[in-house]
Parts: C-alpha cells; structure tokens; sequence
C-alpha cells in the first residue's frame, strides 16, 4: 500500500502575486499566510472559526483562514488585509476606520476589515454589514459602536463617488 502524501505542491494568488510553494498537507491556511508568506496581518485567535481574527477572501468571499488547509486554496486568489491598502496609503475602507476610531487594540480589525470588503463586493447594505459582518467577530475594545459609524461613513465616501 502507497504511504499517504505528506506534502503538496500549490499554486496561488496572494493579494496580487503570484505564490508557488510545496506545503505539508496538515499545514493551515492561517498558518501558511503568516510564517510561510509574513503576511501577519491575519490574526489568530480561537483557532475554532468563532472569533473572525483570521478573516480573509478567498474569491471574493469571506473564509476563516484557521478552518482551511493550505491545499484547500490551491488554485485561488487570496487576499489579505495586506492587499487592502499599501504602506503609504490606506484603502478607503481603512481610512474610515481610522478616522472614527473604529479600533483600539487592533487585533480584530483585519477580520472584521476583510468581511465588510467581502460584503461590499457581494453588494451588502451598510445596515446588513452591521448586522450581519458584526455579529460573526468578538471585539473586547470598542464596543463596536464605531466600528458602525467607520461602516458608514466608508458608504457616505463610496456613494459619492
């Protein structure tokens, strides 16, 4: 009987750049992106999906990266709050969170910033990504209060462009 693979060759899209790597088949997603890649912006927190920490997109679409396998992403455009904004300049999104103070300590921001980008592509109110995005990430700081008024205030921006 053939011993099972140990490891895996994938080939990905990580905020704009080409990623070709040989990962252990047991390797997270989380654990990928932040000691393969350095990308530590996405944190890890619960290691269960619960708290959102480790929130990223994977084709547009909002992933808890501590429930995935790196090998589960082979093929597909990733992107981490590293690929919202760049060093001189924040993304639009990251601006009204700076500038309502929709952050304290930090740690919960890059989830919560790649879920509302994934409802906003997907076409979600700022009331739904309130609602919705909110209730599925733990925030000990800001009472999340701010982090609504940097919701809209980023849709006042974005409308009137």
């Amino acid at each position: 009987m053939n011993a099972p693979q140990t490891v895996m060759a994938i080939n990905l899209v990580v905020n704009g750049v080409q990623v070709a790597r040989e990962v252990e088949v047991r390797t997270l997603l989380s654990t990928f992106l932040r000691d393969d890649l350095g990308l530590t912006g996405t944190h890890v927190a619960c290691e269960h999906g619960v708290c959102g920490s480790c929130t990223i997109l994977v084709d547009s679409q909002s992933v808890r990266s501590c429930l995935l396998l790196a090998v589960q992403v082979d093929g597909t455009n990733v992107e981490t709050v590293e690929g919202l904004g760049s060093l001189g300049s924040l993304s639009p999104l990251q601006d009204a969170m700076w500038r309502e103070h929709g952050l304290q300590c930090g740690f919960c921001t890059p989830g919560i910033l790649m879920s509302i980008e994934g409802e906003v592509r997907s076409g979600a109110s700022a009331e739904a990504i309130c609602d919705e995005v909110l209730s599925g990430h733990l925030c000990r700081c800001t009472g999340y209060q701010n982090i609504r008024t940097a919701i809209h205030a980023y849709f006042a921006t974005k409308d009137e462009s």
